[in-house]
């Protein structure tokens, strides 16, 4: 795959051989309805699942992103799909009503305020020579982990000793993700001097795309990981980004999914929440260091 770096011009033979990761999709026509006791079950099965509570207000959000599902599987009701899924005997279909129930909504530099901490304070703090470990345990479409490349680039250097594991519940944000091409839209909060540094414009028929530049990508890997469930073995880290996915769950869900996370966070490591979310309450193990960032003590 070859690309141009952004703001070059374009030669004839540069060509970005991906496909888009964005398309756009018919609405369906003539979905069914939706009873209440219907969604009632599609709510307990996506908190058994991914530890999701959908809240009444989501139904039409569900019936808009499943009722496509009824029609290209030839059911007649959300009754007959919810069983279909329930069943567990088509595990990929399965995993599409997870991928279309969880919104993944994100842009790059996020709540700056924490890739400042991580530039500022986390950086300095680091031993000299030893490899900095991040996870992003909910990264969606990739946009939180370049970020913080980008961010560990310039400052432990494009060849330093780093690496950063992006993890998400949805395979469908996770090829995202590993791709990492993004079309100009979606540049919210992407400095332009970072785009032109690490990005590299696509060409062709990729053209109004861009591409994180592979000397970045080199120092990522993606994984699903359910949260709500055991985690695999995936090492220890340094820094823990779980930002703006507790929203989703019940309290006995939170406390759950940060003492699994907690195991893999090394002593002294940080641990960063969102800006609308706490673990007061919820944590004893965690100590706060500022709003929305936790220690695990050394």
């Amino acid at each position: 795959m070859t690309a141009t770096k952004v703001g070059a011009t374009a030669t004839a033979n540069e060509r970005v051989n991906c496909r888009p990761p964005y398309g756009t999709a018919n609405p369906m026509l003539d979905t069914p309805s939706i009873t209440d006791a219907e969604f009632a079950q599609f709510q307990r099965l996506i908190y058994q699942i991914a530890g999701i509570s959908l809240a009444d207000s989501k139904k039409a959000l569900l019936v808009g992103r499943l009722g496509k599902r009824l029609k290209a599987l030839g059911l007649k009701s959300f009754g007959d799909y919810y069983r279909y899924v329930a069943s567990g005997a088509d595990a990929h279909e399965r995993q599409t009503m997870v991928d279309l129930l969880t919104t993944n909504e994100t842009y790059f530099f996020r709540e700056e305020a924490h890739f400042d901490f991580l530039r500022q304070v986390i950086v300095p703090q680091h031993p000299a020579g030893q490899s900095l470990e991040i996870w992003s345990g909910a990264c969606s479409t990739g946009e939180e982990v370049y970020t913080i490349a980008m961010v560990l680039a310039d400052t432990l250097g494009v060849n330093g000793r780093w690496t950063i594991l992006g993890s998400d519940i949805s395979t469908r944000v996770l090829a995202i993700a590993q791709r990492g091409q993004y079309w100009f839209d979606r540049t919210r909060g992407l400095p332009n001097e970072y785009l032109r540094k690490y990005c590299l414009k696509g060409v062709r028929s990729q053209e109004g795309s861009f591409i994180i530049d592979p000397a970045l990508r080199r120092h990522t890997r993606f994984m699903q990981i359910n949260l709500n469930a055991p985690l695999p073995d995936i090492g220890k880290f340094h820094v823990i980004f779980l930002r703006n996915v507790m929203i989703y769950f019940d309290n006995d869900t939170k406390r759950q999914v940060i003492a699994r996370m907690i195991e893999k966070l090394r002593p002294g490591g940080y641990f960063i929440v969102g800006h609308s979310e706490s673990l007061n309450g919820l944590t004893e193990t965690l100590k706060p260091v500022k709003p929305t960032i936790y220690r695990l003590p050394a």
